[in-house]
């Protein structure tokens, strides 16, 4: 810093540029998207399979973005660029759109129930576009609209009763409406930190399962990968009803 208080212009540029990769690399989750677009259009087995590949790359990018952003205080070095927006745009594609795209072109939903699809599509826009989405305290309000997992355990475990899935589709869909917080993994904390690695473990397995896909042993495999989602859903329910008991007694 100057003895202004100003920061130094080479210091200042540096930030800038290492601010505008931040935003570039947020952005190829829509090259990704692109892809899956294309692989959509396609179809058949090996392309679900890259298209799962880059869904995962597209998770990865959108878990580390932010991180990057607040390293280089991206709001402050280029407040004209409205980086969230950009990061809403790509996981409303990547998380939301796509993910229910592939539901249908899969056919994993029995024959004249397809419409059930607008529901999670509806659920996810009002998700994205609440002010609170994202709370002050560190978590997200409502499902966080996660279907591009939904669409992959989906995919790969195929219930054999078909009004599983259409029954998955609604329960989460209404769960976006309710005030319940979840773990927002990439936020400070002891809970984000432990889910951070167990997500990272995850991830790891994850890869294991697109990689033999569509090999017997990824339905095994994808079962043993389900000790996440229950983490994360059965803590992030335990942290929301703690939180609605403290709130009564406060009353």
């Amino acid at each position: 810093m100057s003895s202004s208080g100003e920061m130094p212009v080479s210091s200042r540029c540096r930030l800038q540029f290492l601010g505008w990769c931040v935003h570039f690399y947020t952005a190829l989750g829509l090259v990704a998207a692109a892809a899956i677009a294309v692989l959509l259009v396609q179809g058949g087995a090996e392309a679900n399979r890259r298209i799962f590949f880059l869904m995962l790359v597209a998770t990865l990018i959108d878990a580390t973005d932010g991180t990057l952003a607040r390293w280089v205080r991206v709001k402050e070095v280029l407040p004209g660029f409205d980086g969230r927006r950009l990061d809403d745009l790509v996981d409303f594609l990547t998380y939301s759109c796509l993910p229910l795209f592939l539901i249908w072109r899969a056919a994993l939903l029995p024959s004249g129930c397809e419409t059930i699809l607008l529901l999670p599509l509806l659920a996810s826009a009002y998700g994205f576009c609440q002010t609170s989405v994202k709370t002050d305290d560190g978590y997200f309000l409502g499902f966080p609209s996660y279907w591009n997992l939904v669409a992959f355990y989906l995919y790969v475990l195929q219930p054999l009763e078909a009004w599983i899935t259409v029954a998955l589709l609604v329960l989460f869909s209404l769960l976006t409406f309710v005030p319940s917080r979840y773990l927002y993994p990439s936020q400070r904390g002891r809970l984000n930190r432990i889910t951070a690695i167990l997500g990272l473990l995850w991830s790891f397995l994850l890869v294991w399962i697109i990689w033999w896909m569509p090999d017997d042993r990824t339905r095994r495999l994808a079962v043993v990968s389900l000790f996440f989602p229950a983490w994360y859903l059965a803590l992030s329910w335990i942290l929301s009803v703690r939180l609605w008991r403290r709130k009564r007694r406060a009353k």
